[in-house]
C-alpha cells in the first residue's frame, strides 16, 4: 500500500443506525474493563470515534495508550487524526499524537501471554517459529521423503544437487506451519493425536485427502524431534496455557495495559479474539470494525448448516423473509458480498461470540453503538456503496438507480495495461486529471492500494519520483508496509552492488549509491 499523506482502510450485526456525531460517548461514564466491538461503513467515523473516546476517558498522566493496527499506515493515519486541533463541538483530534504505543496484533499477543504466564514459561524464540522451523525441516526432509506418505515431495525434491529446491520447500513449509499454528490449531491437534482429518467452521471433520496426508505425517515428526518441551512452546500450546491461566485469575497482574483499541484490522484469527476477551476481565479492549453494510449479511455465503445459527439482534428488512433458502440467497443479497465477502463473514461470526452490546450499551449517547452512515448516492460508486449497506439485490439495485452515463460519471474507472511500468505510468496521468478537475482534490487525500508494494516499489520510484519539485506534473508521494529488504538504505545499497556486475553501469545507477 502507499499513499500520498493519508490513508483509509475494511464489521456488527445492527444494533442501531447513528452517523458519528450521534454516536459520541456519553461523560458520565466511567473507564472499565469489557470487550467492546464497534462496527461502521466509513473508516472515517471510526477513526473520529476512536479519536473522541480517548479524549473523553483519558488514562493516567504516564501510562501509554495501546493501539492495534495492521499496518504502519494505519497507525500514521490514526496520529493525524489526533494529533489535530480540537473543537469545541467535540470534534477534531486532541491536539497531540503522544504516549501512544502502536503496535501489530502478533507482537502484542506474545508481551501478554508473557505478562500472564511469566517470561520463564516463554522462551524469546521458540523452536516452532518460523525461521527455526526452516532448518529443521531442512535437515528432516531427507530422512522422510522415502516414506510412502511424501511420495509428492519425493517428486518435487528430485533433481536437486544444489539443495535449493530443499530450502525452498522448507520455507514454504515452515510458514505454512506457522500459519497453521495461528488459524488452524484445532488440525495440528488432531494430527497430532494420529487423526488425518480436517475440522469445518462447526468443528466437524472430514477426512483428510490421501494426496495431503504427507502434511499430518511431516507435523508429527517435527513434533517428535522437538520432544515435549518444543510442543509446549508452540503457539497453540502458549495460547491455551494462557486462556487457562487468565481463566482462573481474579485479580489483574502486573503490567497488563488499562485498554486496547483495535483499529483498521480488516481479520483477526480465532486465537487473537479469544486472548483479548480473556484481557477483557481486567482491561478495556475496544474494537472498531469496518463493516460495509448495516444488516446482517454473513449468512449469504455460508453454508446449509450454519445458516441455521440465529441472531436474536437482526431485524431483517422488510419484505425479507425470516428464514433464508440456502438455493435462493444471491437473490436477496448483493452478489459483491457474496463473491468476496467470506473473510468478512468468519470475522463478524467470531465477533458475535464474543460480543456482548448490553454490557456496554450505556456508554454511548443514546445507547447507539454502530455507525453506519448513509451518503447521497450521486454517482456510481455512491450507489454501490449503498447497495452493499443495504444489501439489495441486483434486481432492487435496476429498479432504484437510473442509468449512469460512463462519460460522464468517472468515480469507478477500469484500466488496462500490459505491465506494472506502464500501470503505474497510467495512474500518474489519470491523477494528474483529477487535481486539474477538482482544486480541492490534495495529493494528501489520495490512497493507492497495491496487492505487493515491495515489486511496485520501483516503478513507482521510477514515474513519480524522477519528476523535479519545480515541475506541475510532480505528486509528492510516500510508500508505506514495505518490507526491510526495501526500507533499509544499506540492504538496499548491498543488494545494488550484488546487481552491478549484470548491469550496463549507467551512471544514475552508480550515483545512487552516494
Amino acid at each position: 500500500m502507499w499513499h500520498s499523506s493519508a490513508l483509509a482502510l475494511m464489521v456488527r450485526l445492527q444494533v442501531s443506525i447513528a452517523p458519528a456525531k450521534e454516536a459520541s460517548m456519553s461523560v458520565t461514564t466511567p473507564l472499565s474493563a469489557g470487550f467492546m466491538v464497534v462496527q461502521g461503513n466509513r473508516p472515517d467515523e471510526l477513526r473520529s470515534l476512536v479519536v473522541s473516546w480517548m479524549r473523553r476517558y483519558p488514562l493516567a498522566p504516564l501510562e501509554n495508550e495501546i493501539a492495534l493496527v495492521q499496518s504502519n499506515g494505519i497507525a500514521q493515519w490514526l496520529k493525524l487524526a489526533l494529533a489535530e486541533d480540537a473543537q469545541d463541538d467535540d470534534n477534531g483530534g486532541c491536539g497531540i499524537a503522544a504516549a501512544i504505543d502502536v503496535q501489530l496484533p502478533g507482537s502484542f499477543m506474545w508481551t501478554l501471554y508473557r505478562r500472564i504466564l511469566g517470561s520463564d514459561e516463554i522462551p524469546q524464540t521458540s523452536l516452532l517459529d518460523k525461521t527455526p522451523l526452516t532448518w529443521r525441516l531442512m535437515r528432516l526432509l531427507p530422512a522422510l521423503i522415502n516414506q510412502p506418505h511424501f511420495e509428492p515431495l519425493q517428486r518435487f525434491l528430485t533433481d536437486d544437487t544444489d539443495l535449493r529446491k530443499r530450502y525452498q520447500l522448507s520455507e514454504r513449509l515452515s510458514d505454512l506451519f506457522d500459519q497453521y499454528q495461528v488459524y488452524r490449531a484445532d488440525w495440528l491437534e488432531d494430527w497430532a493425536a494420529g487423526l488425518h482429518q480436517l475440522r469445518d467452521g462447526r468443528g466437524q471433520p472430514r477426512p483428510l485427502s490421501t494426496a495431503n496426508c504427507w502434511q499430518a505425517e511431516l507435523w508429527r515428526a517435527l513434533l517428535d524431534d522437538v520432544g515435549a518441551k518444543g510442543m509446549a512452546q508452540s503457539r497453540a500450546g502458549v495460547h491455551r496455557r494462557f486462556i487457562e491461566r487468565i481463566g482462573t485469575m481474579t485479580e489483574a497482574p502486573p503490567g497488563l495495559p488499562s485498554r486496547v483499541i483495535v483499529f483498521g484490522i480488516s481479520s483477526l484469527p480465532a486465537q487473537a479474539l479469544e486472548a483479548l476477551a480473556g484481557l477483557a476481565k481486567f482491561s478495556q479492549v475496544l474494537l472498531c470494525v469496518h463493516n460495509p453494510c448495516r444488516h446482517h449479511w454473513t449468512d449469504i455465503v455460508a453454508d446449509k448448516d450454519l445458516l441455521r445459527h440465529q441472531y436474536k439482534r437482526q431485524a431483517r428488512k422488510t419484505g425479507m423473509p425470516m428464514i433464508l433458502d440456502p438455493q435462493a440467497l444471491h437473490q436477496h443479497a448483493h452478489p459483491l458480498l457474496a463473491a468476496w465477502g467470506k473473510q468478512g463473514r468468519d470475522y463478524i461470526n467470531l465477533l458475535d461470540s464474543h460480543d456482548d452490546p448490553r454490557s456496554y450499551r450505556s456508554s454511548f449517547k443514546d445507547e447507539r453503538i454502530d455507525l453506519f452512515s448513509e451518503v447521497e448516492p450521486t454517482n456510481l460508486l455512491n450507489q454501490l456503496q449503498d447497495d452493499i449497506l443495504e444489501l439489495r439485490p441486483l434486481d432492487e439495485t435496476r429498479q432504484i438507480w437510473p442509468a449512469i452515463d460512463p462519460l460522464e460519471d468517472r468515480s469507478v474507472r477500469f484500466h488496462i495495461a500490459h505491465s506494472a511500468q506502464r500501470e503505474v505510468e497510467v495512474l500518474h496521468d489519470q491523477l494528474l486529471a483529477r487535481f486539474s478537475k477538482d482544486p480541492n482534490l490534495r495529493p494528501r487525500d489520495v490512497i493507492v492500494m497495491v496487492p505487493d508494494i515491495d515489486s511496485y516499489a520501483p516503478h513507482i520510484r521510477a514515474v513519480f519520483g524522477q519528476i523535479d519539485r519545480e515541475d506541475r506534473r510532480f505528486i509528492p508521494f510516500t510508500l508505506a508496509d514495505q518490507g526491510q529488504r526495501g526500507r533499509e538504505p544499506l540492504l538496499i545499497a548491498v543488494e545494488h552492488l550484488l546487481k552491478l556486475p549484470d548491469s550496463r553501469f549507467p551512471v544514475s545507477e552508480i550515483l545512487d549509491l552516494l
